[in-house]
C-alpha cells in the first residue's frame, strides 16, 4: 500500500511541474503557410525581473520569412509586448535566398525570434506582423497571450528551443576589419589563411549598403582575406560597416561573426623576406633566356663572342649595361603608370596597338639587319658602333635593350611571385627586383664572356658565323609575324593594314639605306634621306593606329571570364578552371597549345563538369587585373582551379604541362 501511494504521489508531482511548461506556449496562429506562436523561456517569472519571450514561426516547405535587413525585398518580422518592456529582436544569422532576380536574406522551416522582458505581472500579451513567401508573399499577423505563474524561474519545456536560437546567433568577431571606399572588405586574423578559409560571405545590417545581388569575390592570404564587395546608394565610405560574417572552412563548417568594419584600405600583405624575393627575380631573369622570345638574343650573343677574341668581358659588361637600364627604366614605367591609378603588370606596354606595331617594326629590322640588306657596324651585335667607335660596345649595350624588350612577352618561373612582390613593395625595392631580375638576363652571357675555356669551345670566326647570323634573321621574322597578329587581337584590320604599310616602308628604308652604304657621299646622304623619309612616313602610319573595342568571342568550351559568372559557377557547386591569357603572352600560347587544349585534358573537363572560364588581358581588363591581385600576380599566365562545392582554389604553375592539369582535376 505504501509503495502504491509513493506512485500515485510521483505521478501527481509530475503532472503538477510538467502543466505549467505546456501551458508556456500559446494557441497557435495557423495557416496554409505558417504555425505562429508566442513560447517562453521560463515556466515561471518573477516581476521586476528580465526573461525571455519568442515568436516562433513553422513554415511550409518552400515558404520563408526575413532577417531585420531583409535585402532586395521583403519586410522583417515585428514582435511587440504589451504593458512590458522589451528589447530588440535578437536576431538568429539568416540564409541568402535568391529569389529570381533579387537576393534577400531569409530563415528556412522554423525561426525563433526571442526578446527580453520585463513585466511586473505574468500576464504576457504580444502582437506580431510577419511577411511568407514562396512564389507570392502574404502578410500575417495575429494577437497572442499566455500566463506565467509568479515564482522561482525554471526552465520550460521549450527552453530548448532558446538554446538552439543561442547556437544560431552571430558571435562577436575576433577578427578586425577596414572597409575601403571602393568597397573591399578585408578582415585579418592570424586563423585566416588559404589553408583554413574555403569560402565567405558578407550580409549588411541596413538595406542598400551594398548591392545583395552581386558577386563577392573572395581572396584570401595568410592572416586574412578580402571580399570585393559592390557598394550601393547606401553605402557612406566614412563611416563603419556592420553586419553578419559568414566563413566556411575545410571541413565544411561555417563561422557566423558579428563585424564592424572601419573605413580604410586594406593593410599591405605580408611581403616574403627581401633574400626571398631577389632570389625569385634573379631565378626569373636566368630562366627567361631559355624562353622563345629571348633565346635568338642570346644564341646572337653567343656566336658574336667568337668575333670579339679578347673583347668578350667589354661586350659582356656593355650588354648587361643595356639589360639593366631597361629593366630599371621598365619598374619606374610601372611605377608611374600605377600611381597615374592604370593597372600595370609584367608586360604591360604590350598592351598598347602602337607599341606592339613598333615592336614589329624593329624586329624586323633586326631581320633585315641579320639577312644583309644593309649593315650597322657588324650586325645586331654591333648596331651603334658608328656611334661607339670602340669595338661596338655600344651594339652590344643596344643589344642587352632590345632582348628585355622582347622578353616581356615571356613569364618564366619564379617570376610571378617576384614582380608581384617587387610591385607590392617600396619603389626603391621594385627598382632592386627588377635590377637583380636583369642581372638573371644577362648571367649566362656574363658566365660565357668571363670563362676563356667556353670561349675556346667556340669554333673559330669563319664564313659560318655569317650563314648562323642569316638563319638567326628568320626568327626575329617569325616574331614580327607574331606580333601582327597581336595587333590584329588589340586594333583590328585596320591596326593590321597599319602595321602591314609600315613593314612597306621599313623594307624600304633597309634597302635604300643598305644599297648606297658603299656609294660616294651624295648618293650615301641621297639614300640616308631616302631612309629616313620611310622611316617617318612609318611613325605618321603608328600614329593612326587604335585600339579597337574588346570582342567576346572565346574558344570552343570556354566561357568569358566574368566575376559574376565565376561566384555563380562557385555557387552552384561546380568545379571551375579559370585561365587569365593574353594575345601577346607567349608562355600562355605555348602553354594552352600543350596543357589546356589536349584532348586529355578536354575529356577531363567534360567528365568532371568543369567549367572552364578564360580571361583576356590583352588590353589589360580591370576585373581581370583585380583577379590576378587577389591571386597574388601582376601579370600573366595565370592558372587557377576551383574544386566543387566550395573547395579552397589552388593556383597552378606558370609553366603548365598536360599532366600537371591532369593531377590537379583527378586530386578534385
Amino acid at each position: 500500500m505504501k509503495r502504491l501511494l509513493m506512485v500515485v504521489l510521483v505521478l501527481l508531482a509530475a503532472t503538477v511541474a510538467s502543466g505549467p511548461a505546456h501551458a508556456l506556449e500559446s494557441a497557435p496562429v495557423s495557416s496554409k503557410r505558417a504555425v505562429a506562436t508566442l513560447v517562453t523561456e521560463t515556466n515561471a517569472m518573477e516581476p521586476g525581473k528580465p526573461f525571455r519571450v519568442g515568436l516562433r514561426l513553422r513554415m511550409a516547405d518552400g515558404w520563408h520569412t526575413y532577417w531585420k535587413n531583409p535585402g532586395d525585398a521583403g519586410v522583417p518580422p515585428d514582435l511587440t509586448i504589451e504593458g512590458a518592456s522589451q528589447s530588440p529582436i535578437d536576431w538568429p544569422t539568416p540564409r541568402r535566398v535568391a529569389e529570381g532576380p533579387v537576393m534577400t536574406y531569409a530563415y528556412l522551416n522554423e525561426v525563433l525570434l526571442p526578446v527580453t522582458v520585463t513585466a511586473q505581472t505574468g500576464t504576457i500579451k504580444a502582437h506580431a506582423q510577419w511577411l511568407v513567401c514562396k512564389d507570392i508573399c502574404v502578410p500575417e499577423e495575429s494577437d497572442f497571450s499566455l500566463t506565467l505563474p509568479v515564482g522561482i524561474p525554471s526552465p520550460s519545456a521549450q527552453a530548448g528551443l532558446f538554446a538552439a536560437h543561442d547556437r544560431a546567433v552571430p558571435r562577436t568577431s575576433p577578427w578586425s576589419a577596414r572597409i575601403a571606399p571602393d568597397g573591399t572588405l578585408f578582415v585579418q586574423g592570424p586563423e585566416l589563411t588559404p589553408a583554413t578559409v574555403t569560402d565567405a560571405w558578407f550580409i549588411p545590417d541596413q538595406p542598400e549598403w551594398i548591392q545583395d545581388d552581386a558577386a563577392q569575390p573572395l581572396s584570401v592570404r595568410m592572416g586574412g582575406f578580402t571580399l570585393a564587395l559592390k557598394p550601393a546608394k547606401g553605402f557612406d565610405a566614412t563611416k563603419d560597416l556592420t553586419g553578419v560574417l559568414s566563413v566556411r572552412d575545410r571541413t565544411g563548417m561555417q563561422t557566423d561573426v558579428v563585424v564592424d568594419a572601419v573605413p580604410g584600405p586594406p593593410p599591405p600583405e605580408a611581403m616574403p623576406p627581401l633574400a626571398q624575393i631577389l632570389v625569385f627575380a634573379f631565378l626569373g631573369g636566368l630562366i627567361l633566356n631559355l624562353m622563345p622570345c629571348v633565346f635568338p638574343i642570346l644564341a646572337m650573343k653567343a656566336v658574336s663572342l667568337a668575333g670579339h677574341a679578347g673583347r668578350g668581358r667589354a661586350h659582356a659588361v656593355a650588354y648587361t649595361a643595356g639589360v639593366l637600364v631597361t629593366f630599371v627604366a621598365l619598374a619606374a614605367g610601372l611605377l608611374v603608370a600605377r600611381a597615374a591609378g592604370t593597372a600595370a603588370g609584367w608586360g604591360f606596354q604590350f598592351s598598347s596597338p602602337v607599341f606592339v606595331a613598333a615592336m614589329t617594326w624593329l624586329l624586323f629590322a633586326v631581320g633585315l639587319n641579320l639577312s644583309g640588306v644593309f649593315q650597322i657596324g657588324a650586325g645586331l651585335t654591333g648596331a651603334g658602333s658608328g656611334l661607339a667607335g670602340r669595338h661596338g660596345t655600344a651594339g652590344s649595350f643596344f643589344t642587352g635593350l632590345l632582348a628585355v624588350l622582347v622578353a616581356t612577352p615571356c613569364t618564366a618561373p619564379f617570376m610571378g611571385v617576384a614582380v608581384a612582390a617587387g610591385l607590392a613593395a617600396p619603389p626603391v625595392v621594385t627598382l632592386l627586383v627588377f635590377a637583380v631580375m636583369g642581372l638573371g638576363l644577362s648571367a649566362p652571357y656574363i658566365a660565357f664572356a668571363s670563362m676563356p675555356v667556353l670561349v675556346r669551345l667556340m669554333p673559330r670566326p669563319g664564313r659560318w658565323m655569317e650563314v648562323l647570323k642569316q638563319a638567326l634573321a628568320f626568327p626575329m621574322y617569325g616574331a614580327a609575324a607574331w606580333l601582327v597578329w597581336v595587333v590584329s587581337q588589340e586594333a583590328g584590320s585596320a591596326g593590321v593594314l597599319g602595321t602591314a604599310a609600315g613593314l612597306v616602308l621599313i623594307g624600304f628604308a633597309g634597302w635604300v639605306f643598305g644599297a648606297t652604304q658603299a656609294a660616294s657621299v651624295q648618293p650615301r646622304r641621297f639614300g640616308q634621306a631616302m631612309a629616313l623619309v620611310a622611316v617617318l612616313a612609318a611613325g605618321a602610319v603608328l600614329s593612326g593606329i587604335r585600339t579597337v573595342p574588346v570582342g567576346t568571342a572565346t574558344e570552343a568550351l570556354a566561357e568569358a571570364y566574368s566575376p559574376e559568372r565565376l561566384a555563380a559557377l562557385r555557387a552552384a557547386g561546380k568545379p571551375v578552371f579559370v585561365n587569365m591569357t593574353a594575345a601577346w603572352c607567349v608562355t600562355c600560347l605555348v602553354n594552352e597549345r600543350v596543357a589546356i587544349s589536349t584532348d586529355a585534358v578536354r575529356s577531363a573537363f567534360a567528365e568532371r563538369n568543369v567549367a572552364y572560364l578564360k580571361g583576356d588581358w590583352t588590353r589589360q581588363d580591370p576585373a581581370i587585373t583585380a583577379f590576378l591581385r587577389q591571386n597574388g600576380r601582376d601579370g600573366v599566365p595565370l592558372y587557377v582551379f576551383f574544386p566543387g562545392h566550395g573547395g579552397g582554389a589552388e593556383v597552378l604553375p606558370q609553366i603548365l604541362t598536360e599532366g600537371e592539369v591532369l593531377r590537379v582535376l583527378r586530386a578534385s
